[in-house]
């Protein structure tokens, strides 16, 4: 789970995130190795054609990411184009891959559905020439060239424990309000969520984990559930974005607002007004804008050959600095980002 912190440079922090904002205003060892695809080291003739396909269209989380990776591709002189489903469904993601490697797509930069069921689709684009670059949510490593992380899993855990345990004065009940049941990352930050509540938090209960599908309305409808099923409920957590703010629009207008805490990972945009009215008091996240640039990048040096995929491996991302290759092909970003009322005012994203 853990790549190396860039070389050089502070972890994910205030200036780095408004670098973000900047540059979205600006516009399987099985598998293949993707050689043909690679001129060598020095880009010349390096087929830098960019394909970024995130888990589904709409997402303003994802909105962001695919405006970062397109400010990073026009930087390095590539093409690049955005495609995907408008579900998140586990394989709704195949014929996407599939269409990227049969119009010579030089990367493919994915944030995968399912860990294991796009590894065929995956390897054979690998096979096909094509970089695969996971970002936000992994394949099994076996199935891609690099995962860029954008935070420890273990330190978006924490994060979330620290906000809920410190709004609602560390005792009570809680729920948490997730994307889809087999997201792999957020089922990843849910189980360390559990370990980290058992170990430090005993007088927090953790009362059932629900599922909106990462959908507006059904993770709307999962608060109103929740709220009615949990009369005692102290606070609820939303690991996902499209989460987050549909629980904050139900608690804004609701008897709750005030009285149940709401935090997790949402964007300042979505956010904003239900800090500013009161409903939420603080949230965290990592750049989703970052994000994308540095799989762009990533993307760019495993074309040209900069880079392997190897630990230890270093490269160059434009303006976010440098960056080394860590375990299991995986490059961390940095930590994440607690927003509240002193300092949601500054980002927009």
């Amino acid at each position: 789970m853990f790549g190396l912190q860039r070389t050089g440079r502070t972890a994910l922090a205030a200036a780095a995130l408004t670098v973000g904002v900047a540059l979205l205003a600006t516009g399987c060892a099985g598998g293949g190795s993707g050689g043909d695809s690679t001129d060598g080291g020095d880009g010349g003739d390096a087929n830098l054609s960019i394909t970024m396909l995130p888990k589904n269209l709409g997402n303003p989380y994802f909105d962001t990411s695919t405006g970062g990776a397109e400010a990073a591709t026009e930087e390095f002189g590539g093409t690049f184009e955005e495609v995907g489903p408008t579900d998140a469904s586990p394989t709704s993601q195949v014929q996407y891959i599939q269409t990227a490697a049969q119009q010579g797509a030089g990367g493919l930069i994915i944030s995968v559905n399912d860990t294991e069921a796009l590894c065929d689709a995956l390897n054979e684009a690998r096979d096909a020439g094509v970089k695969v670059v996971t970002f936000d949510a992994d394949a099994n490593p076996d199935c891609r060239d690099l995962f860029i992380n954008q935070a420890t899993a273990e330190g978006i855990a924490q994060v979330q424990v620290d906000l809920i345990a410190e709004q609602i004065g560390d005792e009570g009940q809680i729920a948490i309000l997730s994307a889809t049941a087999n997201a792999t990352n957020q089922n990843a930050w849910i189980e360390m969520m559990e370990e980290e509540l058992a170990a430090n938090h005993p007088n927090i209960e953790l009362v059932e984990v629900v599922y909106g599908d990462d959908d507006d309305q059904t993770s709307f409808d999962k608060t109103a559930a929740l709220l009615q099923t949990y009369p005692e409920l102290k606070g609820i957590v939303s690991p996902t974005t499209v989460g987050i703010a549909a629980a904050a629009r139900y608690l804004s207008t609701s008897e709750y607002k005030g009285e149940v805490a709401l935090t997790g990972l949402g964007t300042p945009n979505q956010m904003r007004e239900y800090v500013e009215d009161g409903t939420v008091t603080a949230f965290a996240l990592w750049n989703p804008a970052d994000l994308g640039y540095l799989a762009a990048y990533a993307a760019q040096a495993l074309i040209t050959g900069e880079i392997t995929g190897e630990e230890g491996d270093t490269f160059e991302a434009g303006e976010l600095g440098d960056f080394e290759v860590g375990p299991e092909a995986t490059v961390l970003l940095g930590d994440p980002y607690e927003f509240n009322a002193d300092n949601i005012g500054e980002f927009d994203f």
